[in-house]
């Protein structure tokens, strides 16, 4: 569904105008639409309907509690990445039962903290980690629920920055090891292995790629098996693209049907780790228009949001759509500006290039940003982080409050 639309040449999310958003709760402000949010995840429950599966939404895509306690009612898991992303999952009634526990830098205190959670699964990325869940676990005299996430050694064919498949990316274990660590890991008296899982890289537009690593992750499988080492799930990953410009995606469904055609009549639970696909398209970024600052060679919209709140753009150099809140009413008031933020830096933009038709005080919505934008803000500059917007129809609730300068420094001290 469109989260976002026009009536009467004013933006809204769902029914709530954004300029009236704007006007309760200031800018910046991130907004989210309930409605887009469910109709993605109702994409996954379609095409994996009548299979035994678990859909772990990747709470490091957008982390605020209210996003994820409305997954969890729908009846998704979770993919974490640290404790404070279980501690989050835990405040927003999320199941600790239902949530894998990813990343290749798990520290002993969060190893131990998941365990005493009841963790449905640590996902191992190195033979080091293997060994410190065993002794944690032995320690606290349980068995840790573990999966070895393994790298299958497939071009994503993706931005090298959200590649994370092939061998020399920092994440899980190498495909020739993979064998040997199942071994050593079934007579680890703290393990119990419960499954396996890959995940090749994000912003993935061709199934193809990912139906391939799904062959080999089900194919190593099938070789544990026939060495007594059986598991109950594989875990295919996440990282299906969104349409930020003009991209085509292959639909959810083509994904989940070339991983689930790998899997076939196989008995093991099929979990996905979808994170952009459910948020990214379901969330806008509202800034407002602080000068309109023409130049000799470019012009500038200087607004009120910047790289802090949102990094995609220097940081991936990634597009994404910026609309007028308000319809222009002729083409001819369009000129072509850079969207620009206050913070010192050069690299300090959200937008190049765009036709717009603005003026000062006016309002732009910077488009499929509901997706690693405030998950990743900073407070650079000393600027505090923005607010959050939640809407439900025709109803807006304020879900994260926009922080204070004085929290800023809240934390410091001057010694003496």
């Amino acid at each position: 569904m469109l989260a976002f639309a026009y009536r009467n040449g004013a933006l809204c999310a769902e029914q709530v105008l954004l300029e009236d958003i704007a006007r309760r709760f200031g800018t910046p402000c991130y907004v989210y639409s309930s409605a887009a949010i469910e109709s993605a995840y109702a994409e996954f429950e379609r095409a994996l309907r009548g299979r035994a599966a678990l859909i772990c939404y990747s709470v490091k895509a957008n982390s605020n509690i209210a996003v994820l306690a409305l997954l969890g009612r729908l009846g998704a898991g979770f993919d974490i990445v640290s404790g404070g992303e279980l501690a989050r999952v835990l405040a927003a009634g999320g199941s600790a039962g239902k949530t894998l526990f990813s990343g290749v830098g798990k520290s002993e205190s969060e190893i131990e903290f998941a365990l005493e959670k009841g963790i449905g699964c640590i996902n191992v990325e190195s033979e080091p980690e293997l060994e410190r869940v065993d002794a944690v676990a032995r320690r606290l005299g349980r068995r840790a629920p573990v999966a070895l996430r393994v790298n299958p050694d497939i071009d994503a064919k993706t931005h090298p920055y959200i590649s994370t498949g092939l061998r020399e990316n920092k994440f899980g274990v190498a495909h020739e090891d993979a064998e040997r660590l199942y071994r050593r890991a079934a007579k680890m008296p703290g393990i119990e292995l419960v499954g396996i899982g890959c995940h090749i890289g994000s912003l993935l537009t061709e199934a193809a790629p990912f139906a391939a690593a799904a062959q080999r992750v089900v194919a190593l499988a099938d070789r544990l098996e026939g060495a007594g080492i059986r598991l109950q799930h594989v875990d295919f990953g996440g990282g299906i693209g969104i349409r930020y410009k003009d991209e085509a995606p292959q639909p959810i469904a083509a994904f989940v049907a070339g991983a689930l055609a790998a899997l076939g009549t196989r008995p093991h639970r099929a979990v996905f780790d979808p994170g952009r696909s459910i948020v990214g398209n379901a969330g806008a970024l509202l800034t407002r228009v602080e000068y309109v600052k023409p130049g000799a060679s470019r012009n500038f919209l200087v607004v009120d949001a910047a790289m802090n709140d949102l990094i995609r753009p220097p940081l991936y150099e990634a597009w994404h759509d910026v609309q007028t809140v308000r319809e222009a009413e002729s083409p001819s008031a369009q000129r072509v500006y850079d969207v620009v933020g206050p913070v010192c830096e050069s690299a300090d933009f959200l937008a190049k290039d765009r036709k717009l038709a603005a003026r000062g005080g006016d309002l732009l919505a910077v488009m499929s940003a509901g997706a690693y934008g405030m998950a990743m803000s900073s407070n650079y500059n000393s600027r505090p982080r923005a607010a959050e917007v939640l809407v439900r129809g025709d109803s807006a609730f304020l879900v994260r409050s926009r922080e204070s300068v004085e929290q800023l420094f809240a934390l410091e001290r001057i010694p003496g």
